[in-house]
């Protein structure tokens, strides 16, 4: 039987906010959570593969995708902000309890979800999205932080090659050994939805927040500690931004985490989709979600 997706967008606090929805509101939620550049597009193969049992709801944030982009000095891009929104659409959806996936950006967001909220995350499945230093890689990190340590024009440099074409390529292409399996379509779609008239402002504002997002770590460790949720790390081991040693970290403050590394790199859905289904629906099968 085909699965329907839907492709909607509704208000939040005077914003649009697109989403794609999926399932049966009634069986158990899966949350989605995009990272940078991307958008709920990234995750446009999964929802089918989860929609026969889960209902799946993945937004695009504020300032990505098909949501709204108020300009930089009309909308406080902090990660706390686009939390905010993230939780508003899940009210309005009737979203109370939920399994999350997370990549990258989507990770910090639900690490405040958590920290705000335990009782709602019921699972975590996480995908290159950090939660530890371990595993952030120097050569990509050392310039992104030097810009949020002195968030100065002349410190703009790396910040701002990294929204350049060759860069988001790259982030789709890095440690993947066959890159013919990855559709240049993901990319350009990145592109040219980063190209928009100040979405630059958009992206170094939240460049500039990242530490705060480091800084919480110290307390969604201990949240592992007292909730021991059940957490899988779903990884593409060749990632040259969040590295392996990230996914082992887990372990650490929950040590039932399960943990499988993928020969792909930071976008490991584009390669790995099915091997990914795989394991999450078994994962969310067994944590009773």
């Amino acid at each position: 039987m085909s699965v329907v997706v839907h492709h909607r967008t509704t208000a939040v606090d005077g914003l649009d906010v697109f989403y794609r929805e999926a399932g049966d509101p009634q069986a158990p939620t899966v949350v989605l959570l995009h990272g940078f550049p991307t958008s709920s597009h990234m995750f446009r193969d999964l929802i089918p593969k989860l929609a026969d049992s889960y209902h799946v709801i993945a937004p695009d944030m504020i300032g990505f995708g098909y949501s709204s982009m108020p300009a930089a000095d009309a909308f406080d891009y902090g990660f706390d902000s686009l939390t905010d929104v993230t939780v508003r659409l899940l009210d309005r959806l009737g979203v109370e309890r939920f399994a999350v996936y997370v990549q990258d950006y989507g990770a910090p967001v639900a690490w405040r979800i958590a920290l705000r909220t335990p009782h709602r995350i019921t699972a975590i499945v996480t995908q290159n999205g950090n939660g530890y230093t371990d595993g952030l890689v120097k050569e990509f990190w050392d310039g992104l932080f030097a810009y949020t340590d002195d968030p100065t024009p002349e410190m703009e440099g790396p910040a701002r090659a990294a929204l350049s074409p060759e860069a988001i390529r790259w982030q789709y292409l890095n440690g993947v050994p066959d890159q013919s399996l990855v559709s240049p379509d993901a990319w350009t779609l990145d592109q040219a939805l980063l190209d928009r008239p100040g979405n630059d402002a958009v992206q170094l504002a939240l460049f500039r927040d990242y530490p705060s997002n480091v800084a919480l770590y110290p307390r969604l460790q201990q949240y592992f500690r007292d909730t021991r949720v059940p957490l899988l790390a779903v990884w593409g081991a060749n990632d040259e931004i969040f590295g392996p040693e990230g996914a082992h970290a887990f372990r650490r403050d929950l040590p039932d985490a399960e943990i499988h590394l993928l020969d792909t790199g930071h976008f490991a859905l584009e390669t790995h989709l099915e091997e990914i289904a795989g394991h999450l629906r078994d994962f969310l099968a067994r944590a009773g979600k």
